[in-house]
């Protein structure tokens, strides 16, 4: 039996896209990777697993079947359960058997192990970014807990575990733990000094009573929370259950209905004395917590970047299996300039967090590293975070009308595209951030501005925007101008991080960008010969379709 015409007429889609090794595909990736000396063939294993057609699409599973929010069982017993879909745990599964949740902090990594997690989270990231919130959220954790030796050493051999298990049990009963954070309140968000959530002392513990307006992954077995005790703003540890075994007097509200990120859930809570054990000094909740927010941030930018070639794949993929008027879209002038600048916008994302990670790798041995990863982190966060949602929505008008629909991937990625820019600090968070960096420590600042000018001298001469930088910093304007200052350091710092890495784009990419006739759209940049380049940079040609 034949088929019927209209059926016929599916032979100029592009087939679905997957079973495709997501690390070996991508040479911007693959580059970075080498350069840290890291494991390639265990890498490429990783892409090619979370490249699966089946693990692509636990992603759609997972995000057309949100948690829902148990208050009570049908007897009025109470439960604060947040029920998740199959698909999601798997992805969790997935990705703590992967070790993105602790393997910087569990040494089984040998060689450069905040890079060698990172490439996994960015890969990671790709099959699904929902379940990542609470894989994120666990790493950086570890980091605020090192200021309580005694509390980390008690938890960190079930965080580190590889095994996932979700079951709501005591923590100490369990295969492996994930832990949260909440610290915003509704009258004070990003002013987390304005909390009114109050910790009473009781004995070896404190009991806490008040809100948090946003805490994710509410199924963790463990979240930092901060509450205001006699000595001022303090962090602490809240554990689901009591030491008894006891549930804590955790009290979930709903689950925020979000733009994007559906996988996730994320609630609004009371606690009504609940039990809680300090982390770090009483009244430096700020200073303890902040090394976990760095590290938070450190990811955002990962995730992002990963979001941004997972886009720019599928719309690769689409151009080279559709043809229209009787050529290939791959092959067209227009579009091929439009995904060759995304694709150099993704060489530079890429270029830039990798050097990032290096320099967090480094801090404890080297300080300018250390100035490194203190001026950058909350800039290069602000320009990945906020280049990303551009570029996936262009990647989305790739596939036209297509694109636009529920069926393929792209309109979920679009949603999830602008939440890491919000998270751990909005825009003028971050761009604040750089300014208090600078300012805390301005000799350091200094230096590592001239380091990067040097490092980028290489492919273009951004000294004129450095002294602008430089003017505006310390003149009386330098608040009003904190975006500017903090984006023209991140697009300095992403020069010079092409540079460095020996990137044949790095001097197209800063012309195209900070240049006398830069422009705001993809593809309004003159690549010349570098277009074929760069999009098979992005997704190897040889890639199966």
């Amino acid at each position: 039996m034949t088929s019927s015409f209209l059926e016929d007429a599916s032979f100029n889609q592009s087939p679905a896209f997957g079973d495709v090794d997501l690390f070996g595909a991508d040479r911007p990736l693959a580059d970075a990777a080498q350069r840290a000396g890291l494991d390639l063939a265990a890498l490429s294993a990783c892409g090619r697993d979370y490249g699966a057609a089946d693990t692509l699409d636990l992603g759609r599973v997972a995000n057309e079947n949100p948690p829902k929010l148990r208050i009570m069982d049908g007897k009025g017993n109470r439960l604060d359960f947040v029920e998740f879909h199959p698909a999601y745990h798997a992805l969790m599964a997935k990705s703590i058997g992967h070790g993105v949740h602790a393997s910087t902090h569990d040494s089984s990594d040998s060689i450069a192990p905040v890079s060698a997690r990172a490439v996994r989270l960015y890969l990671a990231t790709q099959a699904e970014s929902g379940h990542m919130c609470p894989i994120t959220m666990t790493h950086a954790c570890i980091g605020a807990l090192r200021s309580e030796p005694a509390v980390l050493a008690k938890w960190l051999p079930q965080i580190s575990t590889r095994t996932y298990d979700p079951r709501p049990l005591p923590w100490w009963e369990k295969k492996g733990v994930t832990l949260g954070m909440g610290m915003t309140e509704r009258q004070g968000g990003t002013d987390v000094r304005a909390n009114i959530t109050r910790a009473t002392a009781h004995g070896d513990h404190v009991e806490i009573s008040g809100h948090k307006w946003f805490m994710s992954a509410p199924m963790c077995d463990a979240f930092l929370v901060l509450a205001q005790a006699k000595g001022g703003l303090t962090c602490y540890l809240m554990p689901r259950h009591r030491p008894d075994g006891s549930q804590n007097a955790i009290r979930f509200q709903r689950l925020k209905d979000k733009l994007g990120n559906k996988s996730n859930a994320s609630s609004e809570v009371e606690f009504h004395g609940a039990y809680a054990e300090r982390v770090g000094a009483e009244g430096a909740g700020v200073r303890t917590i902040i090394e976990m927010v760095n590290l938070t941030r450190l990811d955002c930018a990962i995730a992002s970047a990963g979001q941004s070639r997972i886009a720019l794949t599928q719309a690769i993929h689409h151009i080279r299996n559709r043809s229209v008027f009787q050529r290939r879209l791959a092959d067209q002038p227009s579009m091929r300039a439009v995904v060759a600048d995304m694709a150099l916008e993704l060489e530079a994302q890429v270029a830039l967090v990798f050097r990032l990670c290096r320099a967090v790798e480094h801090a404890e041995s080297d300080p300018r590293e250390a100035a490194y990863a203190r001026l950058l982190t909350p800039a290069i966060k602000y320009m990945v975070c906020k280049s990303t949602p551009q570029l996936v929505y262009e990647a989305l008008e790739c596939l036209g009308g297509n694109g636009y629909t529920e069926d393929l991937p792209l309109a979920r990625y679009f949603r999830e595209s602008p939440l890491n820019a919000i998270w751990e600090g909005s825009g003028n968070v971050m761009a604040l951030d750089v300014l208090r960096a600078a300012g805390r420590h301005p000799d350091a600042a200094t230096d590592t501005l001239s380091r990067l000018v040097r490092s980028a001298a290489q492919a273009f001469n951004v000294g004129p925007l450095a002294q602008s930088l430089e003017r505006t910093l310390k003149s009386g304007d330098a608040e009003r101008r904190a975006r500017f200052l903090c984006e023209g350091l991140a697009k300095i710092a992403a020069v010079a991080a092409l540079a460095e890495a020996g990137s044949p784009f790095a001097t197209i990419y800063a012309d195209s960008r900070l240049g006398s006739t830069r422009f705001a759209q993809y593809g309004a940049a003159d690549l010349g010969d570098a277009e074929t380049g760069l999009m098979d940079r992005a997704l190897a040609a040889q890639c199966p379709h």
